[in-house]
């Protein structure tokens, strides 16, 4: 397939100026980079398109050559050597932001200099399973864990003791090597030093040069009261150590809430059923329930409740997290039909459902009604 004129692939004129060229390329390049259109064979390729363009265009040199001869005046002179698979996996190579990036191209204002990092260590993961009591009034849990450490024999240096370093050969000293594409002239960590801008000449027998080594770690929890089923408690600092004396990353606890035997919780709510006689639901009475705490709490059953009916005790349900506030409890009362009757418990139903007209034809009823 031929090849589109460069003026029309950044959309400008012969008479577009420096600066229009380079805006429309860097409309296009945002546009269309594969770091934004991972898959799309056709953005990658309209990428490619409008470098290949630019690279020509903003060249003195070469953009006279293309106007007088076309395609045919750039062959030979160096031209578009760029490579749009080297830009996948921007954060990988450059090690920022796909934005970042393209605002020091375009006036975003490009820093001097190089500052290193402080390097972060990894974080980590720890499912913790707790009682349905323990979420609800919350809980102190010892847990035992392995991270790495910082090593004990060298510091965390990574060296042996009276050992020295050598500058890297590869940035020498600098921690970052530029990588020139076309257009881009980048900054990115040595790969040789990792950006430390220095080797270990000797490295530590104990840790063989990392600084830290793993080993087992306790620690005591807290979980909060009201924390449910499915959150994570993030302790700073108290994941694996970093290399050269950086960050320690953070752990994470998971939890996981055992279901209770006779509660059930919906959001700060709590929810259980109480079984009542037909006598007690018809007749109305005083039950005694107990919280989740054990606590005993009076409620008046009303003459003629109907099965399913909700009973609420204020202030008896789950803590709002980091509050004293708590939710509600709500008790369901389901009235129990006896399966076995006395000879003389038979003939008192059956005289009360014949002075109530029970043996007749009920009439029909609609659904909302029940």
């Amino acid at each position: 397939m031929s090849k589109r004129d460069y003026y029309e692939v950044l959309g400008v004129d012969k008479s577009a100026s420096s600066a229009d060229i380079k805006k429309a390329y860097r409309k296009l390049a945002i546009k269309y980079h594969p770091d934004k259109n991972q898959g799309d064979a056709n953005a990658e390729a309209m990428f490619k398109e409008a470098t290949e363009a630019y690279e020509v265009l903003s060249d003195e040199q070469k953009k006279q050559a293309y106007d007088n001869y076309g395609f045919a005046g750039v062959d030979g002179m160096g031209g578009p050597g760029f490579n749009a698979n080297a830009f996948h996996g921007f954060e990988d190579i450059f090690g920022g932001g796909f934005e970042t990036i393209f605002d020091s191209f375009f006036g975003g204002g490009q820093r001097r200099g190089h500052s290193r990092q402080q390097q972060k260590g990894s974080d980590l993961r720890y499912d913790l399973r707790v009682s349905f009591y323990d979420s609800v009034f919350g809980t102190k849990v010892e847990i035992k864990y392995r991270k790495d450490t910082q090593c004990e024999v060298c510091s965390g240096t990574g060296a042996k003791a009276g050992s020295n370093k050598k500058t890297c050969t590869m940035c020498g000293g600098q921690g970052q090597v530029r990588r020139n594409s076309g257009f881009f002239s980048v900054a990115q960590t040595c790969p040789t030093c990792g950006g430390e801008g220095s080797i270990i000449e000797d490295p530590c027998n104990n840790c063989n040069g990392k600084g830290f080594e793993e080993k087992p770690h306790k620690l005591n929890v807290t979980v909060p009261a009201g924390i449910s089923h499915g959150k994570r408690i993030r302790l700073s600092n108290q994941g694996d150590a970093a290399p050269k004396g950086g960050i320690p990353g953070d752990l994470y606890v998971y939890i996981s809430v055992e279901p209770h035997e006779y509660f059930e919780r919906d959001g700060q709510d709590l929810y259980c059923l109480i079984p009542i006689t037909f006598t007690q639901a018809a007749l109305g009475c005083d039950i005694y329930v107990k919280t989740l705490d054990e606590k005993k709490i009076k409620l008046k059953v009303n003459p003629g409740t109907q099965s399913g009916k909700l009973l609420r005790i204020k202030g008896e349900g789950v803590y709002y997290l980091n509050s004293t506030r708590r939710g509600d409890m709500y008790v369901k009362l389901m009235v129990e039909v006896p399966t076995k009757l006395s000879t003389k418990e038979k003939k008192i139903l059956k005289d009360f459902a014949d002075a109530h007209g029970e043996n007749e034809s009920p009439e029909p009823k609609a659904l909302n009604s029940l």
